[in-house]
């Protein structure tokens, strides 16, 4: 970026954040919240995350739980797995090549840069072992390298996936081998130009028969045209054995993490929505995924409400557009989602967590957190819980910005925290 190009940049979006913006507001959660009417303005408000150092500080986490940096110094951890001998998996990286559409772009990116990490991203998969079982991870060591911005990550039969920006791949793999064999093979190739939403999330059938690997959004609301959106804002289906693909669900702005229902099968998903319209819309969203659903982007959001942005419109697409499960508030930029177990204890034991990247897009900040989603007869019911807060502090700093959460099967909470480079454990006290 030129010198004065950013100078401008910066000194509109401190003008903004200076200026108050909103007033303070509680957001609309929860399965049928109260939308307001859209804002639409020049640009939107903007606040700088301010990052620092955790230092002897850590999240804070629910009485009864203590919560444990078990690796730190990793280069842009994103999502994690929990191998069946117990490792962990970290995918760590950094992707997208979008270029800036309009000056509002331009100061975006000086926005989203200055709460970012600068650390370079590692395109690689680390592994972290707990050998003895006391909660130190005594191990962290390079499991593979040379990926592409690898982000969502699934095991089956053996078989370790991986979803690079640009690509599906697998590794073979044998219980308690510490590095990769060698080079994956590629599964399926994915979409990959521009790449406005880089991140591929992806979960696995309980069979291991099917992929499920979501693909974000190539704009805001079609600012670049439709032809660019081909194959893109939806969840795909992707057989395990040939590669073949299909739309599984479509209208999904950009579904940032997948899951599997252990009870049901069902395929869930954490979404982030549109900007642009206000800071109290449009809520991003926790929903099952049904086969074969639309859930309205670019035409409509939140099931049938309009957004007129999308021309031409198409009215017969708002008609079918499904209305989404779950409120998770407006740009708390959910990236992580796991179901619970029984393990985490009872006030935690049937629900989601859901790790939220937190906004730049609002005068008063908002996610920064993981919260956990309680369920009731297989739906989310109820307000959500804070789990692990303290990622944006009271002074206005951040210190971390959670994206993925894995429930580990011995009942521990795993946190990726892509600001502060570190994976955080949180267990139950004995």
């Amino acid at each position: 970026m030129r010198p004065q190009i950013a100078l401008t940049a910066l000194s509109m979006a401190l003008l903004l954040s200076a200026c108050g913006g909103e007033p303070d507001s509680t957001q609309a959660r929860g399965p049928d919240p109260k939308l307001p009417e859209p804002q639409r303005g020049l640009l939107p408000s903007m606040k700088i995350a301010e990052p620092v150092a955790w230092g002897d500080q850590k999240p804070t986490v629910p009485e009864g739980f203590n919560v444990t940096a078990i690796a730190t110094d990793l280069r842009i951890p994103r999502q994690t797995l929990v191998l069946p001998n117990g490792d962990i998996i970290v995918a760590e990286g950094r992707g997208g090549s979008a270029a800036k559409l309009k000056p509002k772009d331009v100061i975006a990116s000086v926005i989203k840069a200055e709460g970012n990490t600068k650390v370079k991203g590692g395109n690689r998969l680390t592994l972290l072992r707990d050998a003895d079982g006391d909660g130190t991870y005594e191990m962290k060591t390079v499991f593979a390298e040379n990926l592409n911005a690898p982000y969502g990550l699934a095991f089956a039969d053996g078989k370790l996936y991986v979803a690079n920006q640009d690509a599906l791949v697998r590794f073979d793999y044998q219980d308690g081998q510490t590095q990769a064999s060698g080079a994956p093979t590629k599964v399926a190739d994915l979409p990959s130009a521009i790449n406005h939403h880089w991140t591929k999330a992806l979960t696995i059938s309980p069979d291991g028969r099917f992929l499920y690997v979501g693909i974000g959004s190539n704009s805001n609301v079609t600012e670049r045209g439709m032809e660019v959106e081909i194959d893109r804002a939806m969840v795909w289906q992707i057989d395990a054995a040939t590669g073949a693909h299909k739309p599984y669900a479509t209208g999904i702005r950009n579904p940032t993490a997948l899951t599997i229902q252990p009870e049901t099968g069902q395929l869930w998903a954490v979404v982030n929505e549109r900007d642009e319209l206000g800071p109290d819309l449009v809520p991003d969203y926790l929903s099952s995924v049904k086969e074969g659903g639309f859930y309205g982007w670019p035409y409509s959001y939140w099931g049938q409400n309009v957004d007129t942005r999308a021309q031409p419109q198409k009215p017969e697409k708002v008609a079918a557009a499904i209305k989404p499960d779950y409120s998770l508030g407006s740009h708390v930029a959910a990236l992580g989602v796991d179901f619970s177990i029984p393990q985490m204890g009872d006030k935690f034991a049937n629900g989601v967590f859901v790790g939220e990247h937190g906004s730049w897009n609002r005068d008063n900040p908002v996610g920064y957190k993981v919260i956990f989603v309680p369920f009731s007869n297989g739906k989310p019911s109820g307000e959500p819980l804070d789990f692990a807060t303290g990622f944006r502090g009271e002074d206005g700093k951040t210190r971390g910005r959670p994206v993925g959460v894995t429930v580990d099967p011995k009942g521990a909470l795993i946190i990726a925290d892509d600001l502060a480079n570190t994976v955080w454990r949180v267990t139950r006290n004995q």
